[in-house]
């Protein structure tokens, strides 16, 4: 199966130019520094994902920050220092976020309004501008997370044209598309793409959802103080699921598994698998994590399952997240089995 050069083992950089608690220059210039880049590439990882939100690149006027690009600049320079190469994530476009704390957003208006579109365009012309250049280093992923199933064709739509935008600038530059249900990796069969050969797959992997997410306080219908190890049987996840909204923990509804472990993986990731080896595509988990509540013993046995398949398959992947967000491979939560995670990464 094709695989993504370069992109094999890496982590997300979320929290910094994303997903921030408010906008802060002190922030952005000191929560990655080129220590980190510096740290990430001596722990053995090749790649790191920048989500990066629109509001960083241009103000509410659609007018460019260039301070913000900056950031950007100088991650990709560091990232040739340490030998790393660099995925942009437009993690949240002006009209659109996956965000489940933004509870009075749209999330279909976007798919349907040529204005918002156009404005989305503008931005990633420039972001080509700049760093379409570097085909050899930089991947561009066009947007996070796309919510809701429904507007699966208008999305396959947008990305044509996001392709075609993109090619204007940098023929050989990776396009790094994933598809809807939070990016769901179910929903890989339902991406319809034009043909070309810098495309890849992505897909997000939190499943068992009710593990990788127990207490989250963002998850509407999940109770703090939830817990739940891993492995545990079929019958007990599946009920547990049932507290919350189906497009979130519905996966383990859909795969004729009886026990939790790589092989639930493998009929989870069998339809992407499929497309990816019809289409000569390859694939790529641009995010999987287990948030700090769980137990550490359950963490590595989850961390230890995924990877076995992600290897079978050389499918690339990106760890969320290197720090804080509640999942952070630097927090103090993940110390006691940091050194077993970079060892099986390692391997």
């Amino acid at each position: 199966m094709k695989k993504f050069e370069g992109f094999q083992k890496g982590v997300n950089l979320g929290g910094w130019i994303s997903q921030f608690d408010k906008y802060s220059i002190e922030h952005f210039d000191t929560f990655i520094t080129e220590k980190d880049i510096e740290y990430i590439a001596g722990l053995g990882f090749d790649h790191v994902r920048v989500p990066v939100d629109y509001n960083v690149l241009e103000d509410e006027e659609g007018n460019i920050r260039e301070n913000g690009f900056g950031y950007l600049q100088n991650c990709l320079d560091w990232c040739k220092k340490y030998g790393l190469h660099m995925l942009i994530d437009l993690h949240e476009c002006y009209g659109y976020s996956f965000d489940p704390l933004k509870k009075d957003m749209d999330r279909s208006k976007f798919f349907y309004d040529d204005a918002l579109q156009a404005r989305f365009m503008n931005l990633w012309r420039e972001i080509a501008k700049r760093f379409g250049q570097y085909p050899e280093l930089v991947a561009f992923e066009p947007l996070n997370e796309v919510v809701l199933e429904s507007v699966a064709d208008a999305w396959n739509d947008i990305l044509a044209r996001f392709i075609a935008l993109i090619r204007e600038y940098s023929k050989d530059t990776w396009i790094v598309c994933g598809g809807v249900c939070y990016n769901n990796v179910l929903s890989v069969p339902l991406l319809k793409l034009p043909q070309d050969d810098k495309v890849v797959y992505n897909f997000h992997c939190y499943e068992p959802f009710p593990f990788t997410h127990q207490g989250a306080y963002w998850v509407e219908q999940m109770p703090s103080d939830f817990r739940i190890d891993y492995p545990a049987d079929m019958e007990t996840y599946k009920t547990k699921s049932r507290i919350i909204d189906p497009d979130l923990g519905g996966a383990i509804f859909k795969v004729p598994v009886e026990q939790l472990g790589p092989d639930f993986f493998e009929a989870i990731f069998k339809p992407a698998l499929e497309k990816s080896k019809a289409d000569d595509i390859p694939l790529y988990c641009g995010e999987y994590g287990v948030i700090d509540l769980a137990d550490n013993h359950g963490k590595i046995r989850w961390l230890r399952d995924i990877h076995t398949v992600f290897k079978k398959y050389g499918i690339g992947n990106a760890l969320w997240n290197y720090k804080e967000k509640d999942f952070g491979l630097v927090n103090e939560q993940f110390a006691d089995i940091k050194d077993d995670f970079i060892k099986m990464m390692q391997e």
